[in-house]
Parts: structure tokens; sequence; C-alpha cells
């Protein structure tokens, strides 16, 4: 029996919309790891105050890219500059479809002159390598999916430990016996703990110091023991898969947009290659804002702030459409800081209310109507609120502009996408994105 394609999911629901829109959808977080391991603010507190240790080892996809025409496949069908792309870098990488929109982003490492790591969400994987195969690229692939997928179960190929916060170079001298080489934002050096090697990737989260140890699986256990055991006298917190989804909304980045290849002609036949049980078939749409057009909730680059790793100087798929868009009217990326009043009154938990994360698309409105959408959202204990990351009219941009949150789940198709359906409303001020100033400032300096 043929495994269903994408495109059989949307001939069989009628339309993109029929087959993603999932009222109440339960938000995504990383399997394998506790939800908890001292309770969801104090682990948020410890990146903010401590050390804390998160382990990402299990829950993203890795695709290994190598041939003769790695570069040249990543550079046609992405923005990014291949020309200043060192080995041991890493890049947000950038694939657009034809008509400037984000097909998603990922981790790019470059590994070797002609070996690159992709990681993360498997949807930027999935369309360099349906276009690698199809145009001929001298390339080969090898894929770990996340463990929730992985075929036969098993053990990851890689471990991902970051070590974040204010004491985190602190704990790295310790189990290192010393600080490790100055090393730029997102480029990585080799190290070795007692005869393993693997390497230390610069990397922060919510504006905090810290690395990404990266390395074969074989000395995962190794690794972790030695961090938790040097950590243990600066107070080392593990972090859990609730606290781990939050950080993203004090640094700005916006996970899993809405791949644009719904409705496009000329991509059926992608659409026919892809698996319909995979991240462009299966990640629901959800919240207060609802459109039947799926092409309304597709993204441009330069809305999630992606216009700095954009470059002209080559040719690249959509780009013609990412220059005539360079100019253009757009959505900009802010913070919403929730009333915290309004927090507890609508989403409930009395005076000390409880989690709250959603990637729900809730409608963002003043007295002129709707201005814009939420696109994560959740509770950020340090700040005392909730925050949201959202794109928003750049008339309403403007730090300290007051807006309110419709905080509801639109039923989807048959009823008015306008239509007042009584939700609560939640009082929320506009914020920089990043929220966190560090992120916002300084963050990128060195990369």
């Amino acid at each position: 029996m043929a495994i269903p394609s994408l495109q059989d999911g949307i001939d069989k629901a009628g339309s993109p919309i029929g087959l993603l829109w999932q009222p109440n959808a339960e938000p995504w977080t990383p399997e394998v790891v506790e939800r908890e391991y001292v309770g969801w603010r104090q682990e948020q507190a410890a990146w903010h105050e401590g050390v804390a240790l998160l382990n990402l080892s299990h829950h993203m996809f890795d695709l290994w890219i190598e041939g003769p025409d790695a570069t040249r496949v990543l550079a046609e069908y992405g923005a990014n500059n291949f020309e200043k792309f060192a080995i041991g870098q890493a890049k947000q990488y950038v694939p657009v479809t034809r008509d400037g929109k984000i097909v998603t982003d990922g981790i790019l490492a470059r590994r070797a002159e002609n070996k690159y790591l992709l990681s993360g969400v498997p949807a930027a994987q999935h369309w360099v390598q349906y276009h690698a195969e199809k145009g001929g690229y001298d390339v080969g692939f090898e894929t770990d999916a996340s463990s929730a997928f992985r075929p036969g179960g098993g053990d990851p190929k890689l471990f991902r430990y970051q070590i974040q916060g204010p004491l985190a170079l602190e704990l790295i001298e310790k189990v290192f016996g010393g600080p490790l080489p100055e090393t730029k934002f997102f480029h990585s050096t080799p190290v070795t703990l007692d005869g393993r090697d693997f390497e230390a990737l610069r990397h922060g989260m919510a504006g905090q110091a810290g690395y990404e140890f990266i390395g074969p699986w074989e000395h995962a256990g190794y690794v972790h023991e030695a961090f938790l055991k040097a950590g243990e006298p600066l107070g080392l917190v593990q972090v859990g898969a609730l606290a781990y989804t939050t950080p993203s909304v004090e640094s700005g980045w916006i996970p899993s947009p809405v791949p644009g290849i719904y409705v496009d002609p000329e991509l059926a036949e992608y659409r026919a290659w892809l698996p319909l049980f995979g991240i462009e078939g299966k990640r629901p749409l959800n919240g207060s804002y609802f459109s039947e057009d799926i092409e309304d909730f597709y993204v441009s680059p330069y809305e999630l702030g992606y216009g700095k790793l954009i470059h002209f100087g080559h040719d690249f798929h959509g780009r013609d459409a990412l220059l005539k868009a360079k100019d253009e009217p757009r959505r900009t990326k802010v913070t919403l800081v929730f009333d915290a009043d309004d927090v507890r009154r609508v989403v409930g938990g009395g005076e000390d209310a409880g989690f709250v994360l959603t990637y729900a698309r809730h409608r963002v409105e003043t007295s002129a109507g709707l201005v814009g959408t939420t696109m994560q959202t959740a509770s950020i204990d340090p700040v005392g609120t909730v925050l949201a990351q959202t794109l928003i009219d750049s008339a309403h941009a403007e730090p300290g502009t007051e807006v309110t949150v419709v905080w509801g789940e639109h039923p989807g198709l048959g009823t008015d996408p306008e239509a007042d359906l009584g939700f609560p409303r939640i009082r929320a001020t506009v914020q920089a994105s990043p929220f966190d100033r560090h992120a916002r400032t300084e963050y990128r300096r060195n990369a």
C-alpha cells in the first residue's frame, strides 16, 4: 500500500486548512526528556540567575549533506551568504519559495569543505533533499530522525547538551579544567574531556552566556554526568520539556512558521513527494485567528527578522520575490506583554497562575480591528506574566502601544472568520523583539 502524501491529505480534507485546522491542539514539547525536573519556574530562573543544563538530543531531525555539490544546492535553495561560511560555523538557514515565503528555518553547520549538517524541524531538510534529488546534484544524504520518529527506535547519533546562564562559563571551566578558547557566536571549537572528543558551539538563549556541546552518542552519558557532578555546588538545574519551549519567546525566535508550499501549482510534485505524516501535514493550526486561505498564514523571512541573513550576491530560488519585497510594507515582529491580572482572569490559576504555552494564532486587535496575530505564547516567570511573539501591522508596532488579544479557539470551516464568538480579551502592551535587551543588542555582535 502506498504511503499517503501531503497532497493526498489535502485532497481528502478538501483544502490545506481542512487538513491542518485543529482547535485546542496540544502544544508540542520535546520528547523523551522529563516535562519538569524541579518545576518550570525554577528551571526558567536557572538560566536567568544561575546555570541550567538542557538536553537537546532527542527532538531535532538531523540531515547530513555531503558531496561535491553540497554547497551549490544549499546556496541555490537558501538565501544565506555562502561566500562567508567557515568550517565549524553555523547559520540560521533561510530557504524560501519562489514567492519569497519561508519554508521554515533550520540550523546549518558546515562540518567540512563539502559536508554540512542541517538540524531542526524537518521541513527545511525535506526542501533541500527534494530539490537535490530532482535536480541531479552530486550530493548524498544521511538522516537521523528525532527520537519520537526514529525507525526502529534506538539512540540518536549525536548528543546535544546546552549549558546556559550567568554561571555557565564558571561551570564549563570546572568541567574542562580552564576556559574554552575564545569562540565567536555560532562558531564551534573542538574540546576533549577525559579522552572523549566532541565540540562546543558558542550559543546562548534569552541573552545568556553559554555553549551547546555536540558529539557522538557513545559519549553522551559520560559528558552528561560530568556536567551534573561539577554543577552540583553551583546549583545546576536540569531543564525539562515545558521550560525548554519558552526561551524563544524572550529571544525573538518564532518556531515552525507555516511553510509556504500548500497551493502553488508548481509545487504539486513536491507535495506528492512529501509524506502526509510529516511536519507539513501534521503540525496543527489553531487559535482565535482563522482564515480559509492557507496563504494568510504564510510569512516572509523579513517578518521573522531574517533580513540581515539574506544575501543577494548570489542567485537563489525566490531571490526575485525577496528583492521585490525588501522595501514593501509588512508586519513587524514584536513581543506582547500580557496584563497579569487579565491572564489570571481569563486563563485561570488565581494568584499563582499556571503554566501557559501555545503556538496558536490568536487575533490581536485595537479599536481599528485586526492588527496582528500571535505566533508563540508562554509564561515567563522571571517577567511575572505571559509573553507572546507576535507579527503586527507596522503602524501598531511602537513599544508601549496597547492592544488586546482575543483568547479562544475558532471552530474552523463553516463559521465566519470574523464572527464574534464571545471570546474573552486580554490586554497587552507592545514591546520590542527580542524582549531580552542583551539578546536584542549584543547577542550576535561577534558572530
